[in-house]
């Protein structure tokens, strides 16, 4: 039964995760509700273990419909790995209770401008070229490769908005620029605490192959309905976040 619950539970994050990131939402409160008493480290890299598989899917079909940036991608990508592993090992010396309290206020405020721009991300307008777009896009993955590492809810959701809003992406491009950047993310989180052990690997594996499915069918529905669909999905996703970060850090 905990298999059955956790399998579906990633097929559903691996789909909501391919199109604007937020599978996290679904997946590791599953994990802590089927195995209440497990350690934590070792249930969030049972979710990584499955998670990475589904976004690196993700990202391979995007690469096939969209015309990725990779010179700008790859070098993000390298130093979002580098960021994350930055976070993970930053948050085993400093407390997280602080940014856990500001989160829900950071998404509200992502939330709220998504909201009164309109006419965001519903056009694809880059607004660098070259360097510039490299250094920018390397800016985004430290930042958030630090963040995932650190903490990590709502990390592809910010990947997303910042492409969008900084970049100058529509929602469709930045999710699947996101992706490649967020396999990274991910990688390196799962390679910390699989050294440590703290991977199932007999329900991550499982968990991956419903994770990749998700993943396939949420890009395909994202490639299919376009950006307007996507920040549809966004706005929903970012809310859901808020109510659970701001449960988390207040209520709970």
């Amino acid at each position: 039964m905990e298999m059955l619950v956790v399998t579906g539970a990633s097929l559903l994050g691996g789909f909501v995760d391919s199109i604007v990131g937020g599978g996290g939402l679904i997946l590791v409160p599953a994990l802590f509700a089927t195995f209440p008493g497990a350690p934590p480290a070792t249930l969030l890299g049972t979710n990584k273990s499955a998670s990475v598989w589904g976004t690196a899917a993700a990202a391979a079909q995007f690469s096939r419909k969209v015309q990725l940036q990779w010179a700008s991608l790859l070098p993000a990508a390298m130093v979002g790995f580098a960021g994350s592993l930055l976070g993970a090992w930053a948050v085993t010396v400093f407390p997280g209770e602080f940014l856990r309290r500001a989160l829900p206020f950071i998404l509200l405020a992502v939330l709220g401008y998504t909201l009164a721009r309109k006419d965001m991300g519903r056009h694809h307008v880059p607004r660098f070229v070259g360097q510039h777009e490299v250094m920018a896009a390397c800016a985004i993955g430290l930042l958030i490769g630090l963040y995932d590492g650190f903490f990590g809810p709502g990390a592809g959701s910010f990947l997303v908005f910042l492409f969008v809003r900084w970049l100058g992406y529509d929602f469709l491009n930045a999710s699947a620029s996101a992706k490649c950047i967020n396999v990274a993310t991910n990688l390196a989180a799962l390679m910390l605490l699989a050294a440590k052990g703290h991977v199932w690997w007999q329900y991550g594996l499982v968990m991956a192959v419903a994770n990749v499915i998700g993943s396939v069918l949420g890009t395909r529905v994202a490639l299919k309905h376009g950006a307007g669909f996507v920040r549809g999905v966004f706005i929903v996703v970012v809310s859901a976040l808020i109510l659970k970060t701001g449960y988390d850090a207040f209520l709970r």
